[in-house]
């Protein structure tokens, strides 16, 4: 019993760090219908630069966070400025493999800014971890699920209360329509590239005091995200943090109890079992056409 609720608390931890990492890949698609392929290396650029801006510059926390996350989003902003919106016919695989693109070259960025070295963060804060009936809780992995609810519950309110947020669903559903009616359709676009890089960033920089972050740490990270957003619901906030949590907990009970080599397969069978079970996820709404 101690061992299986060790596994459910790491596991937890992490799962929360895929689920905001796939909020990125569900909110972008949910407003442009995009999927981008670079999401993993905004993950990367979050978490190494709170470590520059925390460790290095001696910044406080706060600071250091709201900054890193400010230097993903305009990363993000940069990206659909200069290589989406420069797409003279933007079908769909060209943009996909535009983000792939990207991804290669933020990777390539990352290492001549920060290089090959893998570098260390402290936790948030120095409390004693917690003892749960012989398990032990990291505050760092308390920090996280917090903070991760409150990126969701934030979210669903812009999206739901807000008229930008509107707007941005709007251009998803149909862009032309969306321009007739006077929405800046350019602007919604940027925002939302902005706020899903803003996504990937928080997950890094959630991540950083766990693990040990360098250059190429994105493609494990964005692949993970993904099955995760593929397994809730691709467009669903919610579906994005039960697809986070179910990866995170199944990889940890996986290493746990069967092998260690199973944690990075685990994904994409589960992955693989519900696009054969359920194409749409598990929060996700079947697409109707009408002809």
């Amino acid at each position: 019993m101690q061992e299986f609720l060790q596994y459910i608390f790491s596991g937890i931890t992490n799962g929360a760090v895929y689920a905001v990492i796939a909020l990125g890949f569900s909110m972008l698609y949910g407003s442009t219908g995009l999927i981008n392929f670079a999401q993993g290396e905004f993950v990367m650029i979050g978490a190494l630069s709170l470590i520059s801006l925390w460790k290095g510059v001696n910044l406080p926390l706060p600071l250091a966070f709201a900054g890193a996350v400010a230097i993903t989003a305009i990363a993000g902003a940069m990206l659909e400025r200069f290589a989406i919106r420069s797409v003279k016919k933007p079908h769909p695989i060209v943009l996909v493999i535009i983000t792939v693109g990207a991804s290669i070259l933020l990777r390539g960025v990352g290492m001549l800014v920060w290089g090959k070295d893998s570098h260390g963060s402290p936790s948030f804060s120095d409390h004693a971890p917690y003892d749960i009936l012989g398990a032990t809780l990291l505050p760092q992995s308390l920090w996280i699920l917090v903070l991760t609810l409150g990126v969701v519950l934030g979210l669903h309110i812009f999206h739901k209360r807000f008229l930008t947020g509107r707007a941005m669903l709007a251009c998803a559903i149909s862009t032309k329509a969306a321009g007739i009616v006077g929405i800046p359709t350019e602007k919604m676009v940027l925002l939302a590239f902005s706020m899903s890089a803003a996504m990937g960033g928080i997950g890094g920089v959630l991540i950083a005091p766990l693990s040990m972050s360098s250059f190429d740490m994105g493609m494990n990270l964005g692949l993970k995200g993904f099955c995760a957003a593929m397994i809730g619901g691709l467009g669903s906030s919610w579906g994005a943090v039960v697809g986070g949590l179910l990866l995170g907990v199944l990889e940890a009970l996986g290493v746990g109890f069967l092998s260690s080599g199973l944690k990075d397969a685990a994904a994409f069978v589960l992955l693989l079992l519900i696009l054969y079970f359920r194409p749409s996820g598990l929060l996700g709404t079947a697409s109707v056409q009408r002809f």
